[in-house]
């Protein structure tokens, strides 16, 4: 009997360990969390009504693939070439800080531009392939997302047995997929609540119906809001993650930027890389369109 409660015991330790690291890393990865729904959010309440949750569960299903894929990749690298994760996480940083610039310079200097056309649909099935292929992009970019969240997942937890490795990164990988999707779906249908107490609101009382009325269409004002808000977070988080991708991990910038706060330094680093890759990127395509 006393080997079973001092196996219980370091159960109990070894799940306290790996609840404090796992606090620690979801912390570290929140900014990414924040982008992620942001992405989710605005690509799920493009689709009809009627097909946002099926949507989103093809979502969810290429999301929980993404992460059966990079899980394996990440522990093996921790094992074999922990090495490799600054650089990996240093690759992430530049693509963060360009998609975050590019969402800024898109915002600020192509106000002109044309928005992308309206694709008349002739039938269900050009719908779907639409569809399909609006999906396949967001579990594309979940996959990068998802390679980052994972990476820094693990990098705040190097130091630590393997066993405790798996458990946390496990750990942030599940909450990145149901609880970023999770609210996602909440999100999507808020409109729809927002209408059917709307339409509850006939033959009600008066304060009743004056009470349904101001929250359904509260409900439906708010979901176009929320989106565009969470759109603004997350390309302040891609720039404050990817800039923190610098500050942490290479001394050299660290302690150029060491009087300032780290919040303001890590969105210095971001906007400076994200311009960086933003230029380089707009000069590739200029050459590739000349040839």
């Amino acid at each position: 009997m006393t080997g079973f409660f001092a196996i219980l015991d370091d159960i109990a330790v070894l799940m306290d360990d790996v609840a404090i690291m796992a606090k620690i890393a979801g912390k570290k990865t929140a900014g990414i969390l924040g982008d992620d729904l942001a992405v989710g959010a605005n690509q799920a309440s493009s689709f009809r009504p009627s097909r946002e949750l099926p949507v989103l569960w093809k979502i969810i299903k290429g999301s929980f693939l993404n992460k059966l894929i990079i899980l394996p990749f990440a522990f093996l690298l921790s094992a074999f070439l922990p090495q490799l994760i600054v650089p990996i996480l240093l690759i992430g940083g530049v693509y963060l800080s360009y998609e975050g610039m590019e969402k800024i310079m898109h915002t600020f200097f192509h106000k002109k531009e044309k928005k992308d056309k309206i694709i008349e649909v002739k039938n269900e099935e050009e719908l779907l392939k639409i569809e399909k292929t609006k999906i396949k992009t967001t579990v594309i970019t979940d996959f990068v997302l998802s390679v980052e969240i994972i990476m820094i997942a693990l990098a705040t937890v190097t130091d630590e047995p393997l066993l405790t490795q798996i458990l946390v990164v496990s750990i942030i990988a599940l909450v990145a997929t149901i609880g970023v999707y999770g609210i996602v779906a909440l999100m999507v249908r808020m409109d729809d609540v927002g209408y059917k107490l709307v339409n509850k609101a006939r033959g009600k009382s008066k304060f009743v119906k004056s009470t349904y009325v101001l929250i359904g269409k509260g409900l439906v004002w708010s979901l176009p809001k929320l989106i565009k808000l969470l759109a603004i977070i997350g390309t302040l988080a891609m720039l404050l993650v990817g800039g923190g991708m610098f500050v942490h991990n290479i001394d050299q910038v660290h302690s150029f930027f060491h009087a300032l706060p780290t919040l303001v330094a890590e969105f210095i680093v971001g906007i400076i890389v994200g311009l960086i890759a933003y230029f380089i990127s707009e000069t590739l395509k200029k050459v590739i369109s000349i040839f």
